[in-house]
């Protein structure tokens, strides 16, 4: 057990840049493509993510500079926010973290070999959103297999879902053969956001709204370019967070720059992804007689190109800054909260319909949300954080533990039994 969990910890510890090029050509070949078309969809999607990191790195450090003035104004928080990244390197210290992946492919087989399900899901790295719910069981609980359990149950519901919007998902985005199989964001803040619509539909003058991104450019012509619209909201941004001139415009080109390069990253993903696809739909229909096409499960990130998701990203950020600082018993400045939500934006803008003022209230609002059941579950996540080695002062939380309404739960149910 030990040493297959280390050589998988091996292989996650490539990155997802490295491991994605893997998994596209072993499953190539799994579906009868040959080798070297099954290399060339493998580097492409990989080069495809790889473009897409160094964005959301680009937009990260954009907005650094907004961020940090907002951080300056506040003080007195409790708990620390340590980020996803952290938690998810956290998660693979589970003990049964070894068998994850090779029973959930298993279980995920089987399942479209009889027409339960129509996802293959290749998004290994994000095992981790499985195994962090399933290793604060353990935690709290101390049994290993109800967390183990847990952990399973989480890869198959993401299954079931990512059936559920993969319409959705391929119509917005125009993501033909794919959909998304990061659970918390489509098992819960997708239906989060569909909430927060429906109550706005109940709102007079709201509900009437209608403001996306084609009926801007439209009405404004060339102001309404995805490319100016990005100067723009950068511009603004710099100049509500008290920039210097340079950085002002720094902040305008970055915008820009994401605006414009996001969605030729995601062409260059789904330029592999596709030919992947097309082999599993002939493989299930030759192979194992299922009729059905074959989605392909990603990341979120995948819908990061679309422009209403960027816009909603930049707006919400500050927005999500300020609420902290204002909002009563807010007990930790959310620092690692800040890189989830251009995540968020994705199925927030799904859920929205691209119309980007509800994109981004219900963003918005799911990060309120948030940071007060992030708080929550803190003393429940700061256990599991040491159980897996990882000292902190204080208490710590992230969204990744404390968002979805699993860790909630968990964590409230180990406080009552």
């Amino acid at each position: 057990m030990e040493t297959l969990l280390f050589v998988i910890q091996a292989i996650l510890g490539l990155g997802a840049k490295a491991i994605l090029p893997i998994i596209i050509c072993i499953l190539g070949l799994f579906f009868g493509m040959k080798l070297s078309a099954s290399i060339k969809s493998g580097l492409t999607v990989g080069l495809g993510f790889l473009g897409l990191g160094l964005i959301v790195d680009l937009l990260t450090s954009t907005l650094t500079p907004a961020v940090e003035y907002y951080k300056a104004l506040g003080s007195g928080y409790t708990i620390m926010d340590i980020g996803w990244a952290a938690v998810g390197a956290a998660s693979w210290m589970a003990p049964f973290a070894a068998l994850a992946i090779p029973v959930g492919l298993f279980i995920n087989i089987m399942l479209i070999k009889i027409g339960k399900v129509k996802t293959m899901n290749i998004d290994i790295w994000n095992y981790m959103h499985f195994l962090i719910p399933g290793f604060l069981t353990y935690v709290l609980f101390n049994n290993i297999i109800l967390g183990f359990l847990i952990t399973i149950g989480m890869s198959i519901l993401a299954l079931f879902v990512s059936d559920k919007i993969a319409n959705r998902w391929q119509e917005y985005f125009g993501l033909s053969g794919t959909t998304c199989t990061t659970v918390n964001l489509i098992a819960w803040t997708f239906p989060v956001a569909l909430l927060i619509n429906k109550i706005i539909d109940f709102i007079p003058g709201l509900n009437k709204l209608e403001l996306n991104i084609e009926s801007i450019n439209k009405k404004l012509g060339i102001w309404g370019d995805p490319m100016i619209i990005g100067v723009l909201v950068g511009i603004l941004l710099g100049l509500l967070t008290h920039q210097n001139f340079p950085g002002i415009i720094t902040m305008g080109i970055g915008v820009a720059g994401v605006m414009i390069l996001m969605p030729k990253m995601v062409s260059v993903m789904m330029e592999g992804i596709s030919p992947i696809g097309k082999a599993a739909n002939s493989f299930m229909s030759k192979k194992i007689g299922n009729s059905e096409e074959l989605n392909i499960g990603m990341d979120v990130a995948l819908g990061l190109g679309d422009p209403t998701t960027i816009t909603t990203t930049v707006i919400t950020i500050p927005l999500v800054i300020l609420f902290a600082l204002i909002l009563p018993d807010v007990q930790f400045f959310p620092v690692g909260m800040l890189t989830s939500v251009c995540y968020f934006a994705v199925v927030c803008t799904l859920a929205s319909k691209g119309n980007l003022f509800r994109s981004v209230i219900s963003t918005l609002v799911y990060c309120i949300i948030s940071m007060y059941t992030c708080a929550y579950v803190a003393p429940g996540a700061t256990k599991m954080l040491n159980a897996a080695g990882l000292t902190i002062s204080g208490l710590g939380t992230d969204v990744s533990v404390g968002s979805p309404i699993w860790g909630v739960i968990i964590y409230w149910a180990s406080t009552i039994l």
